[in-house]
């Protein structure tokens, strides 16, 4: 069985980490170079790093942001925000990380998750899915949850791994900063529907809601953000928590 995976998120506005809850709200986090460092160093198996206000002119910003990352972290890192076309994919994945997270360019052109999943590989190209519980449906988000679409969330990302998507990052926009735990329903349906890893986002609040994403959720991974970016878990004492709950994970 394979190890589930403890993955901090950075979301970068203005080359600072920041955090908010239900997509607003956003707080300073620190220095994401630094930061990504330290959960390196303190046990989390991969990084991921959202470009949130992916602008035109971000863009070079957040590439020597991807290098410097790379030059200080021993763990996979995946990076995503305003990836629109293969030569964006080229650019980061030049830069030193090791997958993409693709979201509203996905939704816009489906055609994307093929074109990365041929010329780069299926494993590089993760679609992040942002979805809303509204009147009993998950409804899929366009930018950064600012604008509904006509996709819901079982359909969107059975279509994306059809296309060549090698994981599903599933934000649950409802969960998100709240820390009531994770949409672990919606995992669960997603895990039993797919074949391909499942990340859960959107909920963490304390430990016992990781052990629920992977057991009720059916999860592969489990993504969250303020829990360490403002101390609230450790990571080992979470790894070692999850251990003693019989959750496989690597110390």
């Amino acid at each position: 069985m394979l190890a589930k995976r403890i993955v901090p998120c950075l979301d970068i506005k203005d080359g600072k980490t920041v955090k908010g809850i239900n997509f607003v709200n956003f707080r300073d986090a620190g220095d994401p170079v630094e930061l990504g460092a330290q959960y390196s160093r303190a046990g989390a198996d991969e990084l991921v790093y959202l470009d949130i206000t992916a602008s035109h002119e971000g863009r070079k910003t957040f590439t020597e942001l991807v290098k410097k990352v790379a030059a200080n972290i021993s763990i996979p890192f995946t990076v995503g925000g305003g990836i629109n076309e293969m030569k964006d994919v080229d650019r980061l994945l030049s830069a030193g990380a090791d997958k993409v997270s693709i979201n509203s360019a996905a939704l816009r052109n489906p055609d994307l998750i093929e074109d990365i999943a041929k010329n780069f590989g299926s494993q590089v190209c993760v679609v992040a899915i942002d979805a809303n519980f509204e009147n009993g449906n998950w409804i899929c988000y366009l930018n950064g949850g600012r604008i509904a679409t006509d996709k819901s969330l079982f359909a969107w990302a059975a279509e994306a791994e059809s296309r060549g998507a090698g994981e599903i990052l599933f934000t649950s926009m409802t969960h998100d900063g709240v820390k009531d735990g994770y949409a672990n329903k919606a995992l669960a349906t997603l895990a039993d529907s797919l074949h391909i890893p499942i990340i859960a986002s959107g909920g963490a609040g304390k430990k016992e809601h990781f052990r629920d994403a992977f057991t009720s959720g059916k999860a592969d991974a489990a993504l969250a953000a303020s829990v360490f970016h403002f101390g609230e878990i450790s990571i080992s004492d979470l790894k070692q928590y999850l251990l003693n709950e019989k959750i496989n994970v690597r110390i």
